[in-house]
């Protein structure tokens, strides 16, 4: 039985839903979404003898939703989720499993605080390691500076994608989920211009792929509509100060037990160029035990593949 507790971590209270117990596995979910996308994975990990905590991140749905642009930096999230570990397992370390945002997160809380951390995985967004440059200057050099569409560049400006969002947040939800999934992507479209919306061109399914139901779809859109989306889009108006704060943990790797798990056709894979994905993640992690590519799998990895996820992540949890 999932029960919800709010948690105070410090300047924020979280909203957690907890089911089981046993040592500590937090959950952390991506853009945009809630604790709700591990809905197949808490009762899971909760029956193989831990203690699921899937959370809302700060900014979204039952958690507190600060307002400034900064409020949203790495740093700051990484602290609310160290902070959680403390209150809800005092004295001990825990298990960290992120996706999409929730990846980065996990990953970089895992590299600054090991005080804190014993294990993580990060499901779609791959960890390579402490950047060279802001992520804000490769999508800008890449995308940007060419005239190209890229989303994150067209979430910068406070207030426009918000607008468009929340105009009808259900239409958006619907074309923004399956346009990134695994039956969607290919539908992405290639000839959107910088300063084209988010949503132009992307279709909007009708039967929706059964991995997200109608119920699936309500959840989420009652979250959007109460919470709106600006603590979830801030959090992409932080790149340059992630970079400058991760700039001070240089030459230190991830040493915790790791794990990764993408999606054959997530386009985060592929968005700035393919590279040897395995060979860049062991050279920043001591000891990654896994890294599985899911075919035909899409970017949502955890809702469009839950079978094949649980049976990786449960057998890796065994082995920490």
């Amino acid at each position: 039985m999932t029960t919800f507790k709010t948690v105070d971590v410090g300047e924020v209270s979280l909203r957690c839903a907890i089911e089981g117990s046993g040592p500590l596995v937090i959950m952390v979910h991506g853009f945009p979404e809630s604790w709700y996308s591990w809905r197949h994975q808490i009762g899971p990990i909760a029956e193989a003898g831990f203690t699921a905590c899937a959370i809302d991140v700060r900014g979204y749905g039952g958690s507190d939703k600060p307002y400034p642009v900064e409020a949203y930096a790495m740093e700051r999230i990484t602290a609310d989720v160290a902070n959680l570990v403390e209150a809800l397992s005092p004295g001990q370390r825990a298990t960290l499993i992120g996706h999409d945002w929730g990846a980065p997160i996990v990953w970089n809380t895992a590299l600054t605080r090991p005080d804190r951390i014993k294990a993580v995985a990060g499901l779609s967004v791959p960890y390579t390691g402490i950047p060279a440059r802001s992520f804000r200057e490769m999508f800008e050099a890449v995308f940007t500076s060419q005239g190209k569409f890229f989303y994150q560049a067209y979430f910068q400006e406070p207030g426009v994608a918000e607008a468009e969002l929340e105009k009808d947040v259900r239409n958006s939800l619907r074309r923004f989920y399956y346009a990134i999934s695994g039956e969607g992507a290919h539908h992405w479209p290639n000839d959107k211009v910088h300063g084209d919306p988010l949503l132009k061109g992307l279709p909007d399914p009708d039967p929706f792929p059964a991995w997200l139901t109608p119920a699936d779809l309500d959840y989420f859109v009652g979250e959007f509509e109460a919470s709106g989306f600006r603590g979830p889009l801030n959090r992409y108006r932080n790149h340059d100060a992630d970079f400058e704060w991760l700039q001070g943990f240089k030459g230190r790797k991830i040493e915790q037990p790791s794990l990764f798990i993408g999606g054959e056709r997530d386009l985060v894979l592929s968005m700035l160029g393919r590279g040897d994905l395995v060979a860049m993640m062991k050279a920043e992690m001591t000891d990654l035990r896994g890294a599985d590519i899911l075919p035909g799998c899409g970017h949502w990895t955890q809702q469009e593949r839950p079978v094949e996820v649980n049976e990786r992540l449960l057998a890796w949890l065994k082995t920490i």
